[in-house]
């Protein structure tokens, strides 16, 4: 019998509140965290499972949670409406995180990205990377877009593609981009080679709002900041993204902590857009359900 409380094993409808939850409260549950989501895995509203994997874990490995047990597989691709994808999230539990210093995000050296396709021909896969590349070829020339095509049971409900694309710089930061095709039956019928370079010149854009951390997963790095050791961490970010201004609202009245924020204007020698080093003081929170050993 699964005891509940762990949360080992229990199904959920992969929805973006589910994710961001489930990050933030992961490393402090009493037993490591295994669980199984279904639903939809890929939207054009919540970041996508490709983008959570590729990002937000490297996310959580600088705050001291990794190891072999930190893992996103990807067993079933569900697209809206009908869903039907299937994940597994296995994280580590830990007593406390470590404080960071990030404040040189380096310089771009790869991209990587995954276009996929469910219910629909293969080619459509095929058909994205080439016009993604012929974007991107023209900044970096290492550069490797997988295609993955799911067949039979494990390609959800619903037919659909799209594409996720991830540049790693030379200090470990992953920026990120993606885009999905309309849901069957809404909007406007969309050509693979549309959204193959729309979502180049969007990961380009990232790039050029640069930081340590993308935009998608600032939030999750300035909670993690201030549920630190009573230790100073730093963080260099690019623009504040509406939903990051709201949280740092939110955990000044949760936690009475306010960040010291200061803007870095970017010279012509960094290429990029203004920055915000973001300071603070964590509070030293302790997770008390793990034992010590």
């Amino acid at each position: 019998m699964v005891d509940p409380w762990s949360m080992t094993a229990v199904s959920f409808v992969a929805l973006a509140i589910t994710w961001r939850g489930l990050l933030c409260l992961a490393p402090f549950m009493k037993h490591p965290l295994r669980i199984v989501l279904r639903g939809v895995t890929n939207d054009q509203v919540d970041p996508s499972v490709d983008v959570l994997r590729a990002t937000a874990l490297p996310v959580l490995k600088h705050f001291g949670i990794d190891g072999e047990s930190l893992e996103l597989k990807i067993v079933r691709r569900g697209m809206p409406p009908g869903g039907g994808g299937e994940v597994i999230f296995s994280c580590p539990i830990r007593k406390v995180l470590k404080p960071i210093q990030l404040t040189d995000p380096g310089k771009i050296k790869r991209i990587r990205g995954m276009a996929y396709s469910v219910r629909v021909s293969p080619q459509m896969a095929n058909r994205i990377v080439d016009s993604a590349r012929s974007i991107l070829n023209k900044f970096i020339p290492d550069i490797y877009i997988y295609t993955d095509h799911m067949k039979g049971i494990n390609s959800g409900k619903s037919p659909g593609f799209g594409l996720s694309l991830v540049a790693e710089t030379t200090n470990g930061t992953f920026l990120s981009a993606e885009l999905t095709s309309n849901p069957q039956g809404q909007g406007v019928a969309v050509l693979p080679e549309d959204l193959g370079r729309n979502c180049a010149k969007l990961l380009l854009e990232e790039i050029y709002r640069g930081g340590c951390v993308d935009s998608t997963n600032q939030s999750l790095a300035l909670l993690f900041m201030t549920l630190g050791q009573q230790d100073v961490s730093k963080v260099l970010l690019g623009p504040l993204s509406p939903y990051t201004i709201e949280f740092l609202r939110h955990l000044k009245s949760f936690f009475q902590i306010m960040f010291k924020i200061e803007t870095k204007p970017c010279g012509e020698e960094c290429k990029g857009g203004d920055k915000v080093l973001m300071t603070c003081v964590g509070i030293g929170f302790s997770n008390l359900s793990k034992t010590l050993k």
